[in-house]
């Protein structure tokens, strides 16, 4: 013990009572092996298992997480040359070379028997924090942000640095679970991101923290998923509200399907126009909130001529004989479009996009 408090400066800094426990182990080391030396003839044989038992039995289990495994080896390399270095004051001369060959062995099983402890040890929190992670994503996936999940994620080294995002796909048919896991986590830290993941079925979820942009977070992480569409959710301000991040990823995922050529990973929010016609409100009414009634509120020609232009076939000379003016007064209003909305007329994909949106402002009756 007084080895301990002048080699190891680890073992000053314990409680008394984890200090206690630590002679313990000490003790029942020293002891297990007087045992075993005295009855060797008839138990040539030693048990990593029993003599796991014996040497770390008695401490209680929570004690692998106050001492390190590098710091419980330092223990047993001490506790091997203390006993080897008094053989000799306390043994016939005859016998030290015989018992020393004893202590050898001996400390040979105590060293595998410390790695299964720790092993052993490792699992079971291993497990334990695979079925806490797939709590936290399962209860954002379902909206339950409470305290206990908020809790559950800080226990997992959730370090909330931020805004956060949701990415969905599918899982890669060869690569499941903790091996998976792990490998994402460590690419979202070396971007200086926080990461948690679970697998539902044929889906991977990846909740992502500390994002500043939703599609380059996607990408770091996008060699994980399997073949088919990969979609991020918008960016929200922390974990409590990830639940609206996972919504839209979770329709958009769904809908994806529609959009064949969409960009891997693509942003919820670019495929409104299919969740509009999966049946997704939400979708619906950001559609209408957020491209039609601007139009509306800007100009009363805005809608016309944009209807005017899909019906003519998007051809500006049609749109503007239709409309009795000039093709640069339908040019000019298609940029004011453009400037309230964000979509651009004259592209394929937002003009569908407006053209969705159209269709459900005048159904919702809101002007």
């Amino acid at each position: 013990m007084a080895r301990m408090d002048d080699d190891m400066a680890w073992f000053a800094e314990l409680s008394a009572e984890d200090r206690s426990w630590v002679g313990v182990i000490v003790q029942a080391g020293i002891k297990s092996f007087v045992d075993w030396y005295a009855d060797e003839v008839r138990h040539p044989q030693l048990d990593g298992s029993a003599v796991a038992a014996q040497v770390f039995g008695a401490a209680p289990r929570a004690l692998a997480g106050v001492i390190s495994l590098q710091q419980t080896v330092d223990l047993v390399r001490l506790g091997i040359e203390v006993v080897e270095s008094n053989l000799e004051a306390v043994l016939d001369p005859d016998d030290v070379r015989d018992v020393h060959a004893g202590v050898l062995r001996y400390g040979r099983e105590v060293a595998f028997a410390t790695a299964e402890v720790y092993a052993r040890a490792a699992e079971v929190r291993g497990a334990w924090d695979a079925r806490l992670e797939a709590l936290v994503v399962d209860s954002v996936l379902r909206a339950e942000a409470d305290e206990t999940m908020l809790s559950r994620a800080s226990a997992l080294g959730w370090g909330d640095r931020g805004a956060v995002t949701v990415v969905l796909g599918a899982v890669q048919p060869d690569r499941r679970g903790g091996e998976l896991f792990d490998e994402v986590r460590r690419v979202a830290r070396a971007a200086g991101m926080d990461a948690l993941c679970a697998s539902q079925g044929d889906r991977l979820v990846v909740i992502l923290g500390g994002v500043e942009h939703a599609e380059k977070a996607a990408t770091r992480v996008l060699s994980f998923f399997g073949p088919g569409p990969v979609v991020v959710g918008h960016v929200v301000e922390d974990l409590g509200h990830a639940h609206l991040s996972a919504r839209s990823a979770t329709s958009a995922h769904r809908a994806a399907t529609g959009w064949p050529e969409a960009p891997r990973p693509v942003p919820a929010d670019e495929l409104l126009p299919e969740r509009a016609l999966a049946g997704d409100g939400h979708a619906r009414r950001h559609l209408v909130e957020e491209v039609f009634l601007p139009l509306v509120a800007g100009r009363d020609t805005l809608v016309e001529t944009l209807s005017t232009y899909f019906s003519q076939g998007r051809s500006l000379e049609a749109t503007a004989r239709a409309l009795f003016c000039h093709p640069n007064t339908v040019r000019y209003r298609l940029r004011q479009v453009g400037d309230l909305t964000g979509l651009t007329p004259t592209d394929a994909r937002d003009s569908f996009t407006l053209e969705i949106a159209l269709v459900l402002g005048r159904q919702s009756g809101r002007e």
